[in-house]
């Protein structure tokens, strides 16, 4: 089990202490997937062993503080409660000098790591708001799927980030991403479409946040052995992934028979969940990771989690899980100005999107979705373990 954290008592204004500045909050995943729904907990050495609901903490904690502020009691950060209403990039970001809610003045735009805090992977997405569930405790956090009654889709109420991609997307757009809580994705969004007559800013919401100043930020140290560890989250990594593609079963086997064998001379390695994974994107970069630490393989891999991703009906809920694009997010998309179909940069490296299970990749010879997205379903593998800091 991941080590539970020991964590001071956070109130709204107040100054926030922690083992770890770092502290990826779990998932929120608590039922088991096979490759076609729900099963019970797999037991060591059984199919499916070894995935997100098995590896609970820290299970997210907040706080209302009654004066439009919500507190994460796990990260030390502190957020806009209100949903607010769709405005460009740049209002977004002019907008945090002017927010005084709860009365505080040092109100900023959230990185993609900070915003990728707040999901939650119970969520699910079927097609209607009546039939969904978000990616977001709407306990404490004010959330609008996309209004249908105007034409647009329930997925089309995404949050910007901070973060601008260091590439550019689609027909060559600068690029900022963005964590849409409806479908539970992280994707690069244009900040103005490109294509004749369209000159609009691209919308969407922002929550703004405060507090933590070091949170999202790694602290990577080369342990000599083959391994890393994050001292800002407390996560060993091997410095190499898996070198091979696998389906999402034989990755969780695959992380298990490295344990067999001690693998790095260790034998608690575990599949991340998304949020362990992103935790050591880079967005600086192309391949998104720092490479001086981590190698890749194949510079436009993609991993896989150990979180299951419960979009679509519900006869087709746990059919996917999660992966990180440490290369590229590619697409098969027509552009002007020849609408030609071709393979793109859709969304950015760093993106978090999900593949099938299991499968045939040559059945999806054009990608999946409005933007093409590529299906691999035989993604990479770099395992993670919890590690006792001094």
């Amino acid at each position: 089990m991941k080590r539970s954290l020991i964590l001071f008592a956070l109130l709204a204004g107040s100054t926030f202490a922690a083992e770890r500045p770092y502290i990826i909050v779990g998932t929120g995943q608590t039922k088991c997937y096979g490759d076609h729904g729900e099963i019970a907990p797999p037991q060591p050495g059984k199919p499916f062993y070894g995935q997100d609901a098995q590896y609970p903490d820290p299970r997210p904690s907040y706080k209302d503080n009654g004066n439009g502020t919500v507190s994460d009691l796990n990260t030390g950060l502190i957020w806009v409660k209100a949903r607010g209403e769709k405005i460009s990039w740049d209002a977004a970001v002019a907008g945090a000098k002017t927010c005084r809610t709860g009365g505080f003045d040092d109100w900023r735009m959230p990185t993609i790591k900070e915003l990728y805090s707040l999901i939650n992977f119970n969520g699910g997405c079927a097609g209607t708001a009546a039939n969904s569930t978000p990616y977001l405790d709407t306990k404490y956090f004010d959330f609008v799927y996309g209004d249908e009654s105007t034409g647009v889709r329930i997925i089309d109420c995404q949050d910007w980030s901070a973060t601008e991609y260091t590439g550019k997307t689609m027909n060559g757009n600068a690029t900022v991403f963005g964590v849409n809580f409806a479908d539970g994705r992280i994707k690069g969004y244009p900040k103005a479409p490109r294509g004749p007559g369209r000159t609009e800013a691209k919308t969407l919401y922002v929550r703004y946040v405060r507090g933590n100043p070091d949170y999202g930020k790694n602290d990577f140290k080369d342990n000599g052995d083959g391994t890393v560890t994050d001292r800002a989250t407390g996560l060993m990594w091997p410095q190499t992934d898996s070198g091979k593609g696998m389906n999402w079963q034989e990755s969780l086997a695959w992380v298990q028979k490295m344990n067999a064998e001690n693998y790095l001379g260790h034998n608690d390695w575990r599949l991340p969940d998304a949020k362990e994974l992103q935790s050591i994107a880079d967005y600086s970069a192309i391949p998104a990771i720092n490479q001086n630490f981590l190698k890749m393989s194949d510079p436009e891999a993609w991993y896989w989690s150990s979180t299951t991703h419960l979009d679509g009906p519900p006869d087709r809920r746990g059919n996917a899980a999660v992966y990180v694009t440490f290369g590229k997010a590619t697409g098969w998309m027509k552009l002007p100005p020849s609408m030609d179909l071709k393979l793109l940069d859709v969304h950015g490296a760093g993106a978090q999107r999900s593949d099938p299970k299991i499968g045939n990749p040559a059945d999806y010879p054009h990608g999946r979705g409005p933007q093409g997205d590529v299906i691999r379903i035989y993604n990479l593998v770099r395992p993670v373990r919890t590690v006792t800091l001094k």
